[in-house]
């Protein structure tokens, strides 16, 4: 008996990514509006190229104050930036515990409220967070005639608002699965990370006819080095220690849009306010049930 081979959860996700991706920027003939340029594109990570800090964190931040979930899980948000921020990398173990917290919030909720509440967050704590070194250089591949894509692992719908808001072409991100306009609580594949997000790159541009040897890159983080390998230019933006010393061992162009006492000081104030978030979490969670006895 001959048995299947395993399914790679990586490309399942790229795949449904990209596929997301298409259908949300169609023109007139369900493909996406064609370009000046046909076969080159600019691809762009969000957290730390784009926007200064974690879009995901931002948005627990804004689905807590709507009482979207608890204290509890707001607090293991924020221990999960703090760790990333003073770390500087992801690990398999937080991008399992991301999921599956996420997962379990949005389970039977309607895609339509993550819409409208992704656009309300995005204008009150994301806007204002764009780099506008990273937003010139998506500009500029624009003015070439050229189609832009952030590639996050952010929830699709919330990075397809930043993508519109910002006037990029559309975004890749994590699909999580709906049935009958609610989430069923599952994703499509796994989040949008590493190299899930290559393989997205890899099937969009098969199916937008895109030359990957004329596309670029752009990212901060070493987690990206399978997107910016799978294009002909990479460009290192903002970029943890990791990813600049590939960078320079590759001979890759690096963008650094911060001053070396404004990265200090936004890695410090970024994990100082994870922090200070849990802190106070915890004390408000130990009073209510003080409170409560």
């Amino acid at each position: 008996m001959r048995t299947s081979e395993p399914i790679d959860s990586a490309k399942v996700a790229g795949r449904a990514s990209a596929e997301a991706a298409v259908a949300a920027a169609p023109g007139p003939d369900g493909s996406l509006a064609t370009p000046p340029d046909l076969t080159a594109a600019a691809f762009f990570d969000v957290d730390n190229t784009m926007m200064m800090g974690a879009s995901l964190f931002h948005f627990a931040r804004g689905l807590a104050a709507r009482k979207f979930f608890t204290a509890a899980d707001l607090a293991g948000f924020a221990w999960q930036q703090m760790k990333f921020r003073l770390g500087g990398q992801e690990n398999a173990e937080d991008i399992q515990a991301s999921r599956e917290l996420a997962l379990s919030f949005v389970a039977g909720r309607k895609v339509s409220e993550l819409v409208e509440l992704s656009e309300e967050i995005y204008d009150e704590l994301m806007a204002d967070r764009i780099w506008a070194g990273t937003r010139a250089l998506a500009q500029m591949h624009l003015d070439a005639g050229q189609r832009v894509w952030l590639v996050t692992a952010t929830p699709v719908e919330l990075a397809q608002i930043i993508a519109r808001r910002l006037g990029l072409t559309g975004a890749l991100g994590t699909v999580a699965e709906h049935a009958d306009g609610s989430y069923t609580g599952r994703l499509m594949g796994e989040m949008l990370h590493g190299r899930a997000k290559a393989h997205a790159v890899r099937a969009l541009a098969a199916s937008e006819g895109l030359d990957l040897r004329r596309c670029t890159a752009y990212s901060d983080s070493a987690n990206d080095i399978p997107m910016l390998s799978a294009v002909g230019t990479a460009v290192a933006v903002n970029p943890d220690q990791r990813l600049r010393d590939i960078a320079r061992a590759r001979d890759w162009e690096v963008r650094d849009f911060r001053t070396g006492r404004k990265a200090a000081r936004i890695g410090f104030n970024s994990a100082l306010g994870a922090s200070a978030v849990a802190g106070a979490v915890a004390a408000g969670m130990a009073y209510r049930r003080r409170d409560r006895s």
